[in-house]
């Protein structure tokens, strides 16, 4: 169903189940509970995946620095998670070899007892021993599942041997295996797909306005018009604005107490060289975590830690962008980094749980379920979690569901692939001849070699595999015009983004339904032309199409410091 048919279908029978908010927590839960036959509706005010989920260090990783808070049950589900989004979405997640640099050797084995009495309230670097100790635990939580291989321990001559930019005072290195997340909105997505197309309805651009009694009223954001749907159950999974949905039904109980992380991505060769295909993740002097990570030919660097009010202000400020620049020279001291190598920034609010903590390092990451009521109807809001265990938190909340509307579980997700995932071909022979199988329908139209682009096939490939065959088969029956403004793109997959992936902004395009801006690839021509062809789609006017050219260019530029 389109978006118009969709409301339409709400407006006269009204869903079961009604989630606030299409980050990776609520899209997880719709996915599993649409799997299971229910009859459930998600909404966000903004485009799906465009809030905190957005805003992550594109990590599927255990969260090796929790064990010394005690949190040995969040670590051992996030790593046995972190293998099953490798494993369900291989497109989309990849093994990441992470570099652990140590500079001291006994340090810090006194502090992880005292963190985990809540005793210590200042981080003191950790030596090699205790990062020796952490991994052990880290490759025992896994080690049936056999997915990434355990980690090895380096010392000072091997080390630089293999990274020659690497500061010569180190000690060790330790590498071991976490997820890289190519594109946590992509993944969103295909999730969101896969549960419509297991029977549930999505909504972007649609707000939650308040409950009373039996009824929710709700608000188009494309069109200003409202109207009501009476749900039996409301899930808020609206995140770090949880509390702010909440609030619209009167319950002033404070359940977040969310931390802004922000990161850059920075056009640096010669970074992008001395990390090679690895995670640098390793302790500043000021005894925050932070990492350096290759993002395709680009580096993703971050993040910060930093308690925040209101979700909507963040942003990657001045002192944050100084922070990020200067923690480079802690590890890659002779490789220099400024402001001009940075082709993008972004930041977002952590839905941590509001506690009393001595640092924001010390509050827990791990998921809950709070319940209250919005008029008659019950309200259960998905308090904390991390990207990487979102299935195992979808799935403790689908229980509840079930069980409430008195329905047992048919399916799980566990080894339930996503979107592209399907059929995906692991061996690399095997993906050529499928990168082939893409190039013959895409050959097989009339208009043949007009994209102008031998590379299309495997640029499908990557970004939507094995999903490309059908978006290969669209742009074969729509247009296999190349855009003048981009190399390796036509008109037929912009197309194919608004008539089936839901884009209705040109910024869900470039920002969320594929990585153009995020890697510094947009342009004004970029901008002005997908806009005209958005709005071949869409039925815009001129004047809405220019007006939708300037709104996309204020978002690059408020949002993530790209000027236009």
């Amino acid at each position: 169903m389109n978006r118009s048919e969709i409301l339409a279908s709400i407006q006269s029978k009204s869903p079961e189940i009604l989630i606030v908010g299409a980050g990776i927590n609520g899209v997880g839960a719709f996915r599993d509970l649409a799997l299971n036959g229910a009859d459930v509706l998600i909404i966000d005010r903004g485009d799906f995946c465009s809030g905190a989920s957005a805003a992550s260090s594109h990590m599927a990783h255990g969260g090796i620095r929790y064990l010394e808070n005690g949190e040995f049950r969040l670590v051992r589900e996030a790593v046995q998670e972190r293998n099953r989004m490798i494993e369900n979405a291989p497109h989309l997640v990849k093994p990441l070899p992470t570099v652990v640099p140590m500079f001291k050797i006994f340090s810090g084995l006194l502090n992880a007892p005292f963190k985990f009495l809540n005793l210590l309230d200042k981080p003191a670097e950790r030596g090699a021993l205790v990062i020796k100790i952490g991994l052990i635990f880290y490759d025992a939580f896994t080690r049936a599942q056999k997915t990434v291989p355990p980690h090895k321990f380096e010392g000072r001559a091997k080390s630089l041997e293999k990274y020659p930019k690497l500061a010569p005072d180190i000690k060790f290195t330790a590498t071991y295996y976490d997820g890289q997340i190519l594109s946590p909105e992509r993944y969103t997505v295909e999730l969101l797909l896969d549960g419509e197309k297991d029977g549930g309805k999505a909504l972007n651009y649609v707000s939650f306005m308040g409950a009373q009694g039996d009824s929710v009223r709700l608000r188009d954001e494309l069109t200003g018009s409202t109207f009501n749907i009476q749900p039996k159950i409301i899930i808020n999974a609206a995140g770090p604005w949880i509390d702010f949905v909440n609030r619209a039904f009167g319950v002033t109980q404070r359940y977040i107490g969310g931390t802004k992380g922000s990161h850059l991505v920075l056009n640096h060769p010669e970074l992008r060289e001395a990390i090679g295909k690895n995670e640098f993740f390793f302790e500043n002097k000021d005894g925050r975590i932070v990492l350096i990570f290759p993002f395709y030919d680009k580096v993703i660097i971050g993040t910060s830690d930093i308690p925040i009010q209101n979700p909507d202000e963040a942003r990657c400020t001045p002192e944050e962008e100084q922070y990020f620049i200067d923690l480079v020279s802690r590890v890659f001291p002779t490789i220099k980094v400024g402001p001009e190598h940075i082709v993008f920034r972004f930041s977002g609010v952590r839905p941590l749980e509001y506690m009393q903590a001595k640092t924001t390092g010390q509050i827990t990451r791990d998921h809950s379920i709070k319940e209250d009521r919005a008029g008659n109807i019950p309200v259960l809001s998905l308090v904390g979690g991390k990207w990487t265990s979102y299935r195992a938190f979808s799935e403790q909340v689908t229980d509840t569901v079930l069980a409430r509307l008195g329905k047992p579980r048919k399916a799980d997700t566990l080894k339930l692939p996503v979107g592209g995932g399907v059929g995906y071909p692991a061996i690399s022979l095997a993906q050529i001849e499928y990168i082939k199988k893409i190039g013959e329908v895409l050959s097989g139209s009339s208009t043949a070699g007009q994209t102008g682009d031998n590379l299309m096939p495997k640029h499908l490939f990557e970004r939507y595999g094995t999903r490309a065959l059908e978006v290969a088969q669209f742009i074969k029956e729509t247009s296999t015009e190349s855009l003048k403004s981009l190399p390796g793109w036509t008109v037929g997959e912009v197309h194919f983004l608004v008539e089936h992936e839901k884009a209705v902004r040109v910024d869900d395009i470039l920002i969320r339904r594929s990585t153009l801006a995020w890697l510094g690839k947009v342009t004004r021509p970029v901008v002005e032309e997908i806009a005209a062809i958005m709005g071949a789609s869409l039925g815009w006017s001129p004047q809405q199409v220019e007006v939708e050219v300037e709104r996309t260019l204020a978002i690059l530029k408020e949002f993530h410091g790209v000027n236009l």
